[in-house]
């Protein structure tokens, strides 16, 4: 993906439907003041760490930033900056945006049920589930299986290399309404050789997962949106969270989205975007409050049997992102990043054209984050600024108090 090795790990996607009118504020609480729901004093600490750390990512040059924490019973939701450049409008605090590759965790946790009720297993080959599929130019889907998929241990390559490598803001106004089929982006991947041999390194690549979703259909009869749908997000009863399709907007509230496409150029508004070029690497939408409730839910084991629990935290080195956050491993749809504070938090971060998604949950499931950013850069020093204050943020949190 774009801005190095780290942004492989979120990926790109972005949208928000414009109507030509500002969203209405959200007077739950003060413009740049956290919002502490049924908290008691020993989590005020944990309230103003919070908002201090949203307020330096707006300082960063993030348009609009949102944060909320989940911890024991409390719920802190903070805020700063503006959800339209110029306009002075507040983030509303359940402001829908693009979770980016947040997605890969639904689509393995829908995976890994399945495995769970012995309708496919982890070591079945991809060629079992779709023939002919992954073949030419050496790839050949006998020799890898859906854990590798899952594990991006499949050696396949990531077709958002070739279809967004060189994206210039051109680019993006002549393509943003486009549709794009997995069948095409499977095939603009199978169009290189794999990066090694199935099982014997590690690479990101958002090709497993859009056949993921493929080997989801094939196993259910069913898109795995239905399956995301009526697996996930109706039992949890995560109402703001859906896979947009075709259309390349958001519903209200939203902010917008800002991205730099080139060094000293200017921020410019991505809002509108079809992500079916994402699909089950990074389609879906979301709210903070529906992705910390989705966390602790996940990670508390309400979605999955132990049996299952343990394969989605049995991880692998990442070398290329652990050269930017060492000691960071790759599991099934899932990453673990070392805390400051001792142990570790389970994640998956998501970048697309104009926001980016970070989040944590403390291994027990008890403390949950997530973090929106609604400007992205192609600008390395940037970027890399922003990306680093959003790991303290994560580190912040999930240390305070312990």
């Amino acid at each position: 993906m774009r801005l190095g090795n780290l942004v492989c790990i979120t990926f790109a996607l972005s949208g928000c439907a414009t109507d030509g009118s500002p969203d209405a504020p959200d007077r739950s609480a003060g413009d740049g003041v956290a919002e502490d729901r049924t908290a008691t004093s020993s989590h005020g600490a944990l309230a103003a760490r919070l908002q201090a750390d949203v307020d330096t990512n707006h300082r960063d040059g993030v348009v609009g930033v949102l944060a909320q924490v989940r911890t024991d019973n409390v719920v802190i939701n903070a805020r700063a900056g503006e959800a339209r450049r110029g306009a002075g409008v507040p983030v509303a605090f359940d402001s829908r945006f693009r979770m980016g590759s947040n997605t890969k965790t639904f689509v393995a946790v829908v995976v890994l049920q399945l495995v769970g009720e012995g309708k496919l297993g982890l070591d079945d080959t991809v060629e079992r589930w779709l023939p002919g599929v992954v073949a030419g130019n050496g790839n050949d889907g006998a020799q890898i299986t859906i854990r590798q998929l899952l594990q991006h241990t499949s050696g396949i390559w990531n077709y958002t290399a070739d279809l967004l490598g060189t994206y210039t803001a051109d680019d993006y106004r002549r393509t943003r309404f486009d549709h794009v089929s997995p069948d095409e982006l499977v095939a603009i991947a199978m169009s290189h050789p794999p990066n090694f041999a199935p099982g014997t390194s590690w690479s990101y690549s958002n090709t497993n997962y859009v056949l993921a979703g493929m080997v989801i259909q094939k196993v259910t009869g069913r898109d795995w949106t239905a399956e995301v749908r009526d697996r996930i997000i109706q039992p949890l009863q995560l109402s703001a969270t859906f896979d947009p399709g075709d259309w390349p907007g958001l519903p209200a509230p939203h902010a917008e989205g800002y991205h730099q496409f080139a060094d000293s150029g200017p921020l410019v508004d991505v809002t509108l975007l079809n992500h079916t070029w994402a699909g089950a690497a990074g389609s879906l939408v979301t709210t903070v409050d529906d992705l910390t409730r989705f966390w602790r839910a996940l990670q508390s084991g309400r979605l999955l049997a132990p049996a299952q629990m343990a394969d989605l935290h049995t991880t692998v080195p990442a070398p290329e992102l652990a050269e930017v956050i060492p000691g960071l491993r790759y599991g099934l749809g899932i990453l673990s990043v070392p805390t400051s504070c001792g142990g570790l938090y389970w994640a998956h971060f998501g970048d697309t054209f104009g926001f980016s998604t970070r989040n944590a949950v403390s291994e027990d499931g008890a403390r949950a984050v997530v973090l929106s950013d609604t400007t992205t850069s192609d600008v390395s020093d940037s970027a890399l600024q922003v990306i680093t204050d959003d790991l303290k943020l994560l580190d912040d949190v999930m240390c305070a108090g312990r």
